[in-house]
């Protein structure tokens, strides 16, 4: 089992070692190892077809990989490496290796199995902020075999019941700022046998991590898993109702996101990586845990609560990070600073993804840095799809190629492939054989689930060109999902927590231009009678506190237009589609 996974990841992966010149690669084989030059893709076609994933029957990412990184150190195989560096504003620092990280997260993966009894298959919902305890907890939940489910710490009570509700998690983890609003719901949730609080201080009701930690034995046997059990669910939003529940098994991601790291990233065991994206995205298991991991690299995390220009400029010259990857909003801000006066020494290599980046701002950070930003595109359902990859020509504005691990096409609405230059569905070949870096299934969802497959391909419900190169163009979502600065926002959220204000008869919630996020939340907002005569600056003032204290603030509208009416269907339904373009149209 570990042999296999092992041989192929050695495989497709350059290891760089302290002596060695960083223009020499080792592969690793049954037959020992010889001297490659490293992988780029001026050959595209020649490295996709070798990519030949061996995917065992059984799998674990703790075991198989993160254990087995331990091995190869102690028996000299490779240098000692760093798994996580983490920094905080105070000066506070820290750093574990591969061996390090093994011991802390088996005793964290005993806190969970010994003293909260949690066996495999059980669940466990995750909302911290970028503490070296999330990836502890993430690594411990794959030795156990419980299923983590993440969340953003933007979350409100209404959406923690929602989600506790809907999961049926047995164990919630959470630190002193949301444990409150766990506190308000938890007799709503009746499958909540234990919260866990990560915290220096005692809660009534809670049990203390840290103590259970420090009391912890380090002793722990992985247990076994198949490699399509289920290891993670996302919550992703969708625009007819509430979030739905995103399944990934243990292969699809511990195994699939080997695309990333190779390729996309372009990852070494010498390399240090920087992703600054939220602990409760997707983005955050694809760039701060799987990718950089398979490559035997090292996770570096800042905790800034908020994103922060200055601190990450500063963060990028006073470290030796060589990798960064950010979302094109965080990258609009950084380049209306002066980054001609930083010195990014360790800095080799930039990637961008959650939509796609302006050729304006592509142009200024090469100007400004020498540095080029390959940009990257994927879903919470999926591993990278296309990307632009190092030794490839960049087209600016254009998602790249499709990356190794899946057949993209652009298809029409009968799942008919369309020829270059027409638009059409992002598609994802399934058939005769489904790629295994997909994801499992929308849990309780069968219908929608079933609704993402169309003739012999996976539709990705976003709309694009491929051009006559093999590039892929992005043209906009299929569906109403708001994407702004990286956060995706579904429009019945926004709505259903305006309609719980009196003013609002009925709303509409789109998409709307911003220079700096790319797209923001706009609402289109009918008013009750007794409200029309209100000051509208102070009421939408009113409005944006309210949905601010009902949902998670992130989602607020940034934008308030009253009308007298909304734009429906004959059968009533409201024509998002008609606002999002007439608003568009002023861009």
């Amino acid at each position: 089992m570990a042999c296999a996974v092992m041989q192929f990841l050695q495989k497709t992966q350059s290891f760089r070692f302290l002596w060695t010149p960083l223009t020499t690669s080792f592969q690793f084989s049954k037959k020992g190892y010889r001297v490659l030059a490293p992988q780029n893709f001026l050959n595209y076609e020649s490295l996709k077809q070798q990519y030949k994933p061996e995917v065992p029957e059984y799998f674990n990412f703790a075991t198989d990989v993160l254990d087995k990184w331990t091995e190869m150190e102690k028996e000299g195989k490779r240098p000692t490496r760093l798994a996580l560096w983490w920094v905080n504003n105070k000066g506070d620092e820290v750093r574990w290796n591969f061996e390090e990280l093994g011991f802390r997260s088996r005793k964290v993966a005993n806190v969970l199995s010994e003293v909260c009894g949690l066996q495999k298959g059980d669940r466990v919902m995750l909302l911290l902020p970028r503490i070296p305890e999330w990836w502890l907890i993430n690594v411990a939940c794959m030795r156990t075999g419980t299923i983590l489910i993440p969340g953003t710490t933007q979350l409100t009570a209404k959406d923690i019941l929602h989600r506790v509700q809907t999961s049926k998690p047995k164990c919630i983890i959470t630190d002193d700022v949301l444990a409150p609003a766990v506190d308000c719901i938890v007799s709503e949730c009746q499958s909540l046998k234990f919260k866990l609080i990560v915290s220096e201080d005692q809660r009534e009701g809670w049990l203390n991590f840290k103590d259970l930690f420090t009391n912890a034995n380090a002793d722990h046997s992985c247990v076994t898993t198949r490699n399509q059990d289920p290891m993670t669910i996302f919550f992703t939003s969708g625009t007819t109702g509430a979030p739905k529940m995103t399944e990934h098994s243990h292969s699809s991601y511990g195994i699939g996101l080997t695309v990333n790291g190779r390729y996309w990233l372009d990852l070494t065991s010498s390399d240090i990586l920087w992703n600054t994206s939220d602990t409760g995205w997707a983005k955050s298991a694809w760039s701060s845990i799987f990718a950089p991991w398979i490559q035997g690299a090292c996770v570096f995390v800042h905790s800034m609560p908020r994103f922060d220009p200055t601190t990450v400029l500063d963060t990028l010259s006073r470290f030796p990070i060589t990798t960064f990857c950010s979302a094109p909003t965080a990258y609009r801000m950084l380049v209306q600073h002066n980054l001609t006066s930083y010195k990014f020494k360790s800095l080799q290599h930039c990637v961008s993804a959650g939509e796609p980046i302006n050729p304006e701002v592509m142009e200024q950070w090469k100007k400004q840095t020498g540095l080029d930003i390959y940009e990257g595109y994927g879903q919470t359902e999926t591993v990278l799809v296309c990307g632009t990859f190092k030794g490839m020509k960049i087209k600016p504005g254009s998602m790249g190629m499709p990356s190794p691990a899946y057949d993209v096409k652009i298809t029409d609405e009968h799942g008919n492939v369309l020829p270059p230059g027409e638009e059409g569905d992002i598609a994802i070949k399934t058939k005769p054989t489904r790629p295994f870096c997909l994801f499992t299934q929308y849990i309780d969802d069968p219908e929608r689930t079933d609704s993402t497959l169309q003739g012999n391909f996976y539709i990705t419900g976003d709309k694009g060109i491929v051009d006559e190169d093999g590039y892929f163009w992005f043209v906009g979502r299929n569906d109403d999902i708001i994407n702004s600065a990286g956060y995706r926002i579904g429009p019945f959220e926004v709505e259903s927590a305006l309609i719980e204000h009196p003013a609002v008869v009925e709303s509409a919630v789109v998409s709307s231009p911003d220079p700096i996020r790319g797209e923001v939340v706009k609402a289109f907002v009918v008013l009750a009678s007794d409200y029309v005569s209100h000051d509208p600056e102070k009421l939408i003032q009113e409005l944006q506190d309210h949905v601010k204290k009902v949902t998670a603030p992130y989602k607020y509208p940034r934008k308030v237009e009253f009308v007298q009416q909304l734009p429906k269907t004959v059968s009533g339904k409201i024509r998002r589609n008609e606002l999002r373009k007439q608003e568009w149209g002023k861009a």
